[in-house]
């Protein structure tokens, strides 16, 4: 059965249990993911929002409107099979970080930069171990060898579903510091977003807000929130 079918065919979606996990099942049918594996998640909290997407489906399948069921299938279809190739990915993010590159002018800039990303980094320092150096411009600078081992270690041992969670974090930040932050449970998320756009928000204040550009940026916030939602509903009683 495929879980894109381009209709609606069931009465009711329903979490199961399914061994160690939750399944989701259809009129008692259980779903599966685009490559035809059982779609099954770690936790029932994780379990009843998908759920709840299936139930959510008018009459038109629209894949967009079911974040939580894409999330979940990139997890077990993609990120499961390659999980140290996407764990080194997203872990290389930490040798170009975002927020150690500072702009050297004008003055304000380098201000709020460093109001607003250094308290990040001294985070990275005591809750990772891992102190990355500040540098000047946008080219690459050599980081502490042992800062970086400490965060790849770190993407390294979550699992496929909260590494799912995490690419996205760090994909659509630009910086794996945040994206780490981001999985604190205690952690507020909108100004991790906004510490994320500060060069964009610093543009925007001097030349003016782009229409299409703010487009693309809600776009995006709302997938960073979607990633952090995901996340979260992996830590929830299973």
């Amino acid at each position: 059965m495929s879980e894109w079918a381009a209709k609606r065919f069931w009465k009711a979606a329903e979490v199961t249990d399914a061994g160690e996990g939750r399944g989701i099942a259809l009129d008692g049918r259980p779903v599966k993911t685009p490559a035809k594996a059982p779609l099954v998640v770690p936790t029932r909290a994780l379990a009843r929002a998908i759920a709840a997407e299936w139930n959510a489906v008018d009459q038109q399948i629209d894949p967009r409107k079911m974040p939580m069921t894409r999330s979940a299938n990139a997890a077990i279809d993609k990120v499961a099979h390659q999980h140290a190739a996407v764990a080194d990915m997203i872990a290389a993010y930490g040798e170009t970080d975002l927020l150690f590159h500072r702009a050297a002018a004008p003055g304000e800039l380098v201000l709020r930069q460093s109001e607003e990303w250094d308290p990040l980094l001294d985070w990275a320092a005591s809750a990772l171990d891992a102190r990355l150096t500040v540098v000047t411009g946008v080219m690459p600078a050599a980081q502490d060898p042992a800062a970086i081992a400490k965060l790849r270690t770190r993407v390294h041992d979550l699992d496929a579903f909260a590494l799912t969670a995490l690419h996205d974090l760090v994909a659509l930040s630009g910086s794996l510091v945040i994206g780490l932050a981001a999985l604190e449970p205690d952690r507020d998320i909108a100004p991790l977003w906004q510490a994320s756009r500060l060069d964009e928000a610093w543009q925007a204040e001097l030349w003016g807000a782009d229409e299409e550009a703010e487009r693309t940026a809600g776009i995006k916030r709302d997938a960073f929130f979607h990633a952090r939602e995901f996340f979260m509903l992996l830590s929830e009683a299973r």
